[in-house]
């Protein structure tokens, strides 16, 4: 029996996937989701591309890592193989609820788990009436957010989005109201606004990874990677940032734990990661330390841009053996680095001191890790994946 491998295009990920596969002598079958067709009727399921049936194949798989990037069509890969009583990492209700942030939320909150102050108004900026009247809605929603997330600063971000893309920060009601007249429904905000009170998670946030195969309790990974920066309030990795690598501190790893629990339900077998930050706004003594983090991260600068250039090699898609060797190496000068370690020990500290004040705020049901937090941890996630669905087997 094999593995499917499910995605919309191969990428640093599914090649990581492929090559860890390999080392573990496990067959892993490719199952392409973009320029295929799924048809039902006749008694009779098929699924092709122009140039190839793949029906027969998907019937000899026995368990599927649903890799497809964007969020909608992954739901819908999910829902696909759900119906064909095919089991899938992630299954469909691990990624109904890592679809939605708000749904994501709901399940901590529910569970005693600590979330930023969060508020969710189900109401377009703009409607429009049945005789194309248009109602703004800017100032009452500005209004009912100020109201109920009395703070300096909020964030307003897209439901389902990605990559810190469409997240905006408001200082003021001028500024969220701005804000929201730019707010449009879309396949990453189908519906309302998704308000948060700004978090003072100093200059990074975690991204935690956790999993569980089947008949064991859930694992999360002991070391996390750091996503740092000062130039923007947003830390995520797609926007450039710095990474490091951070020892969680056990009492982070059993809250982890927990929460990738309260996501996947009654899954046998699921694997997230998750997105947290420490709230450090009653800890000044750690806050004072900026100047000297910034500093160091300026040192850092020529040898993560460099790291970053071998990224972007098209060599990966050539020869992605080769071009994996050059992406260590340069992820190892970056990491040796004094500067590196600089940071890492202050941030390493800074967890510890405010373990307790961690809040949860996203999980990702289909995370990139190949690059970066594979490099950052030394823990390769593709051996996660492919273990649990080895379980599955």
């Amino acid at each position: 029996m094999s593995i499917g491998l499910l995605c919309e295009y191969f990428e640093a990920d599914e090649m990581g996937i492929k090559l860890t596969a390999d080392s573990m002598n496990l067959d892993v079958k490719y199952i392409p989701f973009r320029k295929i067709s799924i048809k039902l009727g006749e008694n009779a399921l098929r699924v092709k591309s122009k140039e190839f049936d793949h029906t027969e194949q998907l019937k000899e798989i026995r368990v599927v890592l649903n890799r497809a990037q964007s969020k909608n069509r992954r739901l819908i890969a999910a829902s696909f193989l759900e119906a064909i009583d095919k089991p899938s990492i992630n299954p469909l209700n691990v990624e109904f609820t890592c679809f939605s942030k708000f749904r994501t939320l709901l399940k901590l909150f529910k569970n005693g788990i600590k979330v930023p102050k969060t508020l969710f108004i189900p109401c377009d900026v703009l409607e429009v009436t049945s005789d194309r009247r248009m109602i703004h809605n800017e100032e009452y929603i500005a209004d009912l957010i100020m109201q109920e997330l009395s703070d300096d600063a909020i964030i307003i971000k897209p439901d389902a989005g990605t990559h810190g893309r469409d997240i905006r920060l408001a200082k003021n009601r001028e500024e969220l109201i701005n804000i929201l007249s730019e707010t449009t429904p879309s396949l990453v905000n189908p519906l309302g606004v998704l308000a948060q009170s700004f978090i003072q998670k100093w200059f990074y946030d975690l991204r935690i990874v956790v999993f569980k195969e089947k008949g064991k309790p859930p694992y999360c990974c002991p070391k996390a990677m750091a996503r740092a920066g000062f130039r923007d309030f947003r830390t995520n990795t797609a926007l450039g940032n710095f990474v490091f690598d951070v020892d969680l501190p056990q009492y982070i790893q059993d809250l982890a734990s927990k929460c990738g629990s309260v996501i996947a339900g009654n899954a046998d077998v699921w694997f997230v990661a998750l997105d947290a930050m420490i709230d450090f706004s009653n800890m000044p003594e750690i806050l004072s330390e900026s100047n000297h983090i910034e500093t160091e991260l300026n040192r850092l600068e020529t040898l993560f841009e460099e790291f970053k250039r071998v990224k972007r090699d098209p060599l990966k898609k050539k020869n992605f053996v080769e071009w994996n060797k050059r992406l260590e190496t340069a992820f190892k000068n970056y990491k040796s680095s004094e500067a590196y370690n600089n940071v890492r020990a202050v941030i390493n500290e800074s967890v510890e001191k405010g373990k307790s004040s961690i809040l949860f705020h996203e999980a990702n049901a289909c995370p990139e890790f190949w690059e970066q937090t594979r490099l950052a941890t030394g823990y390769n996630p593709a051996e996660f994946l492919l273990a649990c669905a080895k379980s599955l087997l």
